[in-house]
């Protein structure tokens, strides 16, 4: 159970993040938020009763350590993290400059790296172990071909969880990683009408791509991001799992297009 537990959790201001908050507080944990902006991390603070967060921008170095340390100021402790913040802006080879590869691995796997790199320090000096879930994308497998930087970036993180995993068992710090499909966003309406589609493109998702009716939404991902978090799934660790509703890899369905 994760009642008492403080959860840190990067991009908590919206999407999978934010649902991810609400489930964490519901189960009677104790959060702190993160988010790009100040405005964003008070807004998204209210609508979750009030709990405490910060602002700061993965590009730079210092953000993933200024976070902990904020949540160390104040909660005191931590006992769980979930590397959640991420960009996937769209770009294919051609489109890939030096420039756009480096944000997107400086937010997509440096951050998460150095948020991981003060959470494991102070686990360690806590003496009671930690829980660290990563948030990455099928798309690391190989990916879409105008999102090779992003999945590249997925890639190193679950290279990453491996590593770390393998690295500090032995202190009882987890480290695991789900990659998620497709998931039903405001971020990813807004892209898939950017794109063309229709304002109610998800509505009209073909049963073999989403059996349910329809693609999965934050507050479904948010109860496997818990079960990773809590004791239910220890001593489990390095594990990469999937987070979509069919078998991804080696799947031979026909995927209709989506009108």
């Amino acid at each position: 159970m994760l009642q008492g537990r403080v959860i840190v959790i990067t991009g908590s201001t919206s999407g999978v993040g934010f649902g991810t908050a609400q489930a964490a507080l519901a189960g009677g944990a104790r959060v702190f938020i993160h988010g790009p902006t100040a405005a964003d991390v008070e807004e998204a603070s209210i609508a979750l009763g009030g709990v405490p967060g910060i602002a700061a921008d993965l590009r730079e170095p210092a953000a993933g350590g200024d976070i902990i340390e904020a949540a160390l100021a104040a909660y005191g402790r931590i006992d769980g993290v979930v590397n959640n913040a991420g960009v996937f802006p769209r770009a294919t080879l051609e489109q890939t400059s030096a420039a756009f590869f480096d944000e997107i691995f400086a937010i997509n796997a440096r951050a998460p790296l150095l948020v991981a790199q003060r959470a494991v320090a102070a686990f360690k000096a806590q003496g009671q172990g930690g829980a660290i879930v990563n948030i990455g994308s099928v798309n690391a497998y190989a990916g879409a071909y105008n999102l090779l930087a992003y999945s590249m970036s997925k890639g190193a993180l679950m290279t990453m969880t491996r590593n770390m995993a393998d690295a500090f068992a032995v202190d009882l710090i987890r480290v695991n990683q789900l990659n998620l499909g497709w998931i039903l966003t405001e971020q990813e309406k807004r892209i898939q009408k950017q794109e063309g589609r229709p304002d109610d493109w998800y509505l009209n998702i073909p049963r073999q791509i989403a059996p349910i009716g329809g693609l999965l939404t934050p507050d479904l991902v948010a109860k496997h991001v818990l079960f990773w978090l809590d004791d239910a799934s220890a001593p489990i660790t390095g594990q990469v799992y999937e987070v979509t509703q069919t078998p991804f890899l080696g799947r031979s369905a026909s995927m209709p297009p989506i009108e």
